[in-house]
């Protein structure tokens, strides 16, 4: 008579959930607004008002820790296929098991801890004072006048810049986070041409970092149902929709875009907009001659 355990879908999710975040797909945005304006001179400036998600923060991420204490597992008979009560004896087996294994759960544990704290920064997301760090490392950042924590790794910000744009831009950038998948990119090419894209503003990009995140969720849930625990799917958490627009403001040539009804006159130039939901499945882009 072999095991299955519901621990099988609380492991996974951890490992997902690492997985996700050392590929880059662990900042997501929520509902938002944001606008890049373009002008001649390389003068621009940017800004982003809405939601950002951090699976780090997140319940997803302390799944795999959930189970400190010990839980029996369900029993299951290779010739019958059924799941017949656990006898005495079974039950004691597995406990001993577990007794036996604390010492390697601890170390997987700090382990796990410490790659998590290394991709965020250094901040230790079991910590209870982990989004209080992050907030004051995000406002200590030029550029972001507001974060507030929402709860489960969801942030309210406003992260507004400007200048001249001597070099490449991205957003966001956060100081000792790793390579982060990108919301915006800015690509300076020669004749005073900007190549903007936006990956992040694409549900079904696959190179936006919702791809990666929705594409992980999909296969824990299915893992969760593996389980056969009842309701061992409602422990995933809930990551905020990708909702919001998107606009490009610019007195330059608009020398390619990808919008739906193209540039539209206005007081500040020319103006591109796109809608962005879950169903947005080209992430933003245009080129900009910003030549006189």
């Amino acid at each position: 008579m072999g095991i299955v355990g519901s621990t099988r879908a609380k492991a996974a999710a951890a490992l997902a959930a690492l997985s996700l975040l050392l590929t880059g797909c662990f900042i997501t945005p929520g509902k938002f607004n944001s606008e890049l304006v373009l002008m001649k001179g390389d003068r621009f400036s940017y800004t982003y008002e809405g939601e950002i998600f951090f699976l780090g923060l997140s319940s997803l991420a302390q799944m795999g820790a959930a189970g400190e204490e010990f839980e029996a597992e369900p029993c299951y008979d290779e010739e019958t296929y059924e799941d017949p009560e656990c006898t005495e004896a079974e039950l004691a087996e597995q406990r001993a098991e577990w007794d036996a294994n604390a010492e390697a759960r601890t170390q997987e544990a700090a382990q796990e801890a410490e790659q998590m704290a290394a991709l965020m920064g250094g901040i230790d997301p079991s910590d209870p004072e982990a989004t209080a760090e992050l907030v004051q490392l995000l406002e200590r950042q030029r550029g972001w006048q507001s974060v507030v924590d929402k709860g489960d790794g969801v942030f309210e910000v406003r992260y507004a810049i400007e200048g001249t744009l001597s070099h490449d831009f991205q957003f966001p950038v956060i100081e000792g986070f790793p390579t982060i998948s990108p919301f915006v990119q800015l690509y300076l090419r020669k004749g005073d041409q900007v190549r903007v894209n936006a990956p992040g503003f694409s549900a079904q990009s696959d190179n936006g970092p919702m791809a990666g995140m929705m594409g992980g969720m999909v296969g824990m849930a299915g893992l969760a149902a593996m389980s056969g625990e009842e309701g061992a799917g409602e422990a995933m958490p809930d990551i905020p929709t990708i909702e919001g627009t998107f606009t490009i403001v610019t007195d330059g040539i608009i020398r390619a875009n990808n919008t739906d009804e193209g540039a539209v006159p206005t007081a500040r130039g020319q103006e591109l907009s796109w809608d962005i939901s879950p169903r947005t499945q080209a992430a933003p882009t245009a080129l900009i001659d910003l030549s006189n």
